[in-house]
């Protein structure tokens, strides 16, 4: 693949074209993030039907990853990201006008919760927000799986860890540090407005990416386009070959049981910060949220010293443990500043869990298959977040009869902790430094 490759100090202007792309996306990401869960708790006090929300936006990891692969090994990258972002312009504009229409008559969270009667539109709007999620996932599986394949065309392999941390650094701070609270200001406004701000955000994004200068098409697929695409063989070599490498196969299985844990926990987040902390004004739901990112922030400027200080598998264990501690507590000391302070050493972890994993695949998977292998990869590590969701709907709603509403919502951060320690063993025997320096040695010869 040719492309604008930076060497040296800088990154290149193709880089930070992408980093604009990312950063005007992921702020329309971010204030999406309290739009769709204020509206559905405008809705619906149910658990499980707040869940299900999030399940539709998931559900694609499980069924439409795999192809995305395959396309993503076939076509322009450049392009495929490009148009993704047009067709989420579209979803995100005709539910901002639904929205529109509907948003006079919905009462405030607050209401709902003491007691006042579910709007009429509710059903028809949580049947929108389903539909919307399913089609939103779908064009986000195929431009995030696109887009991490197009990293190594941009920058030398040797700035990776760099390139991908300044990335991870914008997309994390718009996404978790400035959208939310805006999208928190500005749902008490007009509910459609962050729809409506969100769909211009990713008309930048998508006129970012197209101005990247160079040919993106990985190796070889320029005469595999003018063929007819064989799924069965072309997804089975991309499984075949994660399958057959032990230390990306293991990081994928252990993304998927942190992935599943975790939302697990943050499945019900809307009404633990409603319910439980007793905030029920949007900005503040957003402000909460900027905990998380602010720790994210710090753990990608800090992730490629922290992870030469303590070797890349060391860096993944402390990962492990310091999300397992940190939601185990968020649910137990269940006090506003504790919680935003909780979050702040999550965002750390997860990040340096993200920027090691994420570089490792990049330097350790061919070109040729990068777009296949990181579908299968992601089917097994964000596949499970759908399934994550699903169960911590329905745990808080089994177990609310039995414990009361306040620790329905707290039980599912501490099974998720639980989880976290219980894995510890297997991560130990399959991420140490010693198997991961052992890949990358492989992958040079």
């Amino acid at each position: 693949m040719s492309g604008a490759t930076a060497t040296g100090a800088g990154l290149g202007a193709n880089y930070r074209k992408l980093f604009a792309s990312a950063t005007a996306a992921n702020l329309g990401d971010g204030l999406m993030q309290v739009a769709l869960v204020w509206l559905a708790s405008t809705v619906t006090r149910d658990p499980l039907l707040i869940a299900l929300v999030g399940v539709a936006g998931r559900l694609p990891w499980l069924f439409f990853t795999l192809p995305a692969g395959v396309i993503g090994d076939r076509f322009d990258r450049r392009l495929l990201i490009g148009w993704m972002d047009v067709c989420r312009v579209v979803v995100v504009v005709a539910l901002g006008v639904l929205v529109w229409v509907h948003q006079g008559g919905l009462p405030t969270p607050e209401q709902l919760a003491a007691g006042a009667p579910e709007p009429a539109s509710g059903p028809l709007l949580v049947t929108a927000l389903c539909i919307a999620g399913v089609l939103l996932g779908c064009a986000e599986v195929l431009r995030d799986n696109t887009a991490q394949t197009l990293m190594p065309a941009l920058v030398d392999k040797s700035q990776l860890e760099k390139a991908n941390g300044r990335l991870w650094a914008s997309e994390t701070t718009m996404n978790s540090f400035v959208g939310p609270p805006l999208g928190g200001v500005l749902v008490t406004v007009a509910l459609a407005i962050p729809f409506l701000v969100n769909a211009g955000l990713l008309a930048v994004s998508a006129a970012m990416v197209f101005a990247l200068v160079g040919s993106f098409v990985p190796g070889g697929a320029g005469a595999a386009e003018r063929t007819r695409i064989n799924w069965k063989a072309e997804i089975g070599e991309g499984v075949r070959w994660l399958w057959e490498h032990r230390l990306i196969r293991s990081l994928a299985f252990l993304l998927g049981a942190l992935n599943l844990l975790s939302n697990i926990s943050f499945s019900i987040y809307v009404l633990f910060v409603q319910d439980v902390l007793g905030l029920y004004e949007g900005w503040q739901l957003g402000l909460v949220g900027t905990g998380i990112a602010t720790g994210a922030v710090v753990g990608s400027l800090v992730a490629d010293r922290l992870t030469k200080r303590l070797t890349p598998g060391t860096a993944l264990l402390v990962s492990i443990v310091g999300q397992g501690a940190s939601i185990g507590l968020m649910g137990v000391l269940a006090w506003t500043v504790p919680f935003w302070l909780l979050g702040v050493a999550s965002g750390v972890f997860i990040v340096v869990w993200n920027v090691v994993t994420v570089s490792l695949r990049q330097r350790l998977i061919p070109d040729r298959l990068l777009g296949r292998v990181n579908s299968v990869y992601r089917l097994f590590g964000w596949g499970t977040i759908a399934i994550g969701t699903l169960l911590g709907g329905a745990i808080a709603t089994l177990v609310e009869p039995v414990i009361g509403r306040d620790w329905a919502l707290r039980s599912v951060f501490v099974i998720a902790a639980l989880g976290h320690f219980a894995i510890l063993p297997f991560a130990r025997r399959r991420i140490n430094t010693a198997e991961i320096r052992a890949a990358e040695g492989a992958a040079a010869q």
